[in-house]
């Protein structure tokens, strides 16, 4: 079994890095991760699109351009880990996203519809956030990605948050969140 792991955290010391580290800890399986602060994803601009289309209709999937596809539709469990900005996540997993949804590696059109052709069966999302998550359209947009685009129809979201509001008990919501994980892999 094949695990990916993409890291959308931007910071050292990251919280949301801790507890996808927790989460991995519980893992049997080797773990293949994407940092993406570390990785040259390019936003798709009108030129890298001619590119792609180009690539497609020749049938040439197997080009650099969609290695991250290939990766993610390969993957049997994926985690992503990201902290809640801005009512999402940081715009580095947005680069990805576009980048890994390829018709022909990561889905298909069947009758007008998307059909999944990724290999996970779940898809795990770890974030954190300072105040409260009044409503997370971060797991909302990756949940309706694997559910719709992809074919990966269980997804899990563990999270903690208000890490930042005055008296916090920081490590406390983080345990809560372990806990939470440690139910995850009791079941």
């Amino acid at each position: 079994m094949s695990v990916l792991f993409v890291n959308a955290c931007v910071r050292s010391g990251s919280r949301t890095n801790r507890l996808a580290r927790y989460f991995l800890e519980n893992i049997s399986e080797k773990v293949e991760t994407v940092n993406l602060t570390e990785e040259n994803i390019l936003p798709l601009d009108g030129a890298r699109l001619c590119e792609r289309d180009l690539l497609l209709k020749e049938g040439r999937t197997d080009a650099p351009l969609f290695y991250h596809a290939r990766k993610f539709s390969k993957a049997d469990t994926i985690v992503i880990a990201a902290p809640f900005w801005d009512l999402s996540f940081p715009s580095l997993l947005k680069l990805y996203l576009e980048n890994v949804s390829v018709s022909g590696i990561t889905f298909r059109y069947e009758n007008g519809r998307p059909v999944g052709l990724c290999r996970a069966e779940q898809l795990v999302y770890i974030t954190t956030a300072g105040g409260p998550m009044f409503s997370d359209f971060g797991f909302s947009y990756i949940k309706t990605l694997c559910n719709v685009l992809f074919g990966i129809k269980k997804t899990f979201c563990f999270k903690a948050e208000n890490l930042d509001v005055d008296g916090a008990d920081t490590d406390s919501l983080l345990k809560a969140a372990e806990e939470e994980i440690n139910r995850f892999f009791a079941r």
